[in-house]
């Protein structure tokens, strides 16, 4: 955890940064946390590939297919269309290097029934849903909830008030409100939506948080029994812009304050969006401390720019991602 003092509509306000950017040594950012258990669960079930989905930019698919491949496994990432926007090229060229099974995710739920039969049956493939966002994969960030809650009773952090982080398919947010209510921390989940109400939606989060908190007590009747009910969690969707991966003035605002006062690199997907709720409430309003958790990776990820797109081994109608 960092700490930073800026200045802000003419007052002094503190500002912690939660910096799971380093999560990881090979790649950093929240998908690190899911993988653990995911890959984990995997090996449990003798599976030797991994499949898993996302955009084309998706860091998700990119650390799974990292982490996927140190861990053992082959990987398939079936990948759909997205706006346009800087590092998309490399994304794919990651997993070319990879050695990724790339498909184009179809549009249709048909189509991709059929997609998916073709490709992924009697393959020994253990699914990874978008995001690693099931209720395993949230255990990562009640862990993630539990660490905070240490280290604020180690002294490394004061208690924040609220949280600010990116809700893109929802399993990070619920998970670290319900680690947080785990560990007696009333701390406030600002859940920043960041995707299409499709992947990411009120009911949607509230139906995956409840049923995250029953499988904790399922598996650990130690657990509370209501923790669902324990979470504070604050669903937000007014920073989202019109879309996916479409960045706002906003957005390119926070970005660009972030680097000059906070020392970080945001982007517009997640990050960037996150960042531009936490500003736009400190314009109108002081707080006690409050945090940013930066679920982006800042780690340096091995690519060769110079590789050629293999349209072998890619769908063709990823060429317009490439410069």
């Amino acid at each position: 955890v960092s700490h930073r003092s800026i200045n802000i509509a003419g007052r002094s306000q503190l500002v912690l940064v939660k910096r799971d950017d380093l999560s990881g040594i090979e790649y950093g950012g929240n998908k690190v946390r899911k993988l653990e258990y995911l890959l984990a669960r995997a090996r449990q079930q003798n599976a030797r590939r991994i499949a898993t989905f996302g955009a084309v930019g998706s860091n998700h698919a990119v650390a799974t297919a990292l982490y996927a491949g140190i861990s053992g496994f082959e990987c398939t990432c079936f990948l759909a269309h997205q706006s346009l926007k800087p590092g998309l090229g490399k994304a794919l060229r990651f997993h070319q290097q990879q050695g990724t099974e790339i498909l184009q995710l179809a549009p249709s739920r048909r189509e991709r029934v059929a997609l998916f039969r073709r490709y992924l049956q009697g393959r020994h493939v253990s699914v990874i849903p978008f995001g690693g966002s099931s209720w395993l994969g949230s255990v990562g960030f009640v862990n993630a909830g539990l660490e905070l809650a240490a280290q604020i009773r180690a002294g490394e952090s004061p208690c924040p008030a609220r949280i600010y982080i990116a809700l893109g398919t929802m399993g990070t947010a619920i998970g670290l409100a319900l680690g947080l209510a785990l560990a007696g921390i009333n701390t406030e989940v600002q859940a920043i939506r960041v995707t299409d109400l499709q992947y990411a939606n009120k009911k949607a989060t509230q139906r995956l948080l409840a049923k995250c908190a029953a499988l904790l007590h399922h598996y650990d009747p130690e657990i509370p029994a209501d923790l669902a009910s324990r979470a504070n969690l604050v669903y937000r969707d007014e920073f989202v812009g019109s879309g996916y991966g479409k960045t706002t003035p906003a957005t390119e605002n926070a970005i660009a304050y972030a680097a000059d006062h906070f020392d970080l690199a945001l982007e517009s997907t997640y990050t960037g969006k996150a960042m531009a709720a936490l500003l736009g409430d400190l314009e109108s309003s002081g707080s006690d401390n409050i945090m940013f958790w930066n679920t982006w990776n800042s780690r340096p990820l091995a690519v060769d720019e110079t590789l050629r797109p293999d349209f072998d081994v890619m769908p063709r109608s990823f060429e317009r991602y490439f410069d």
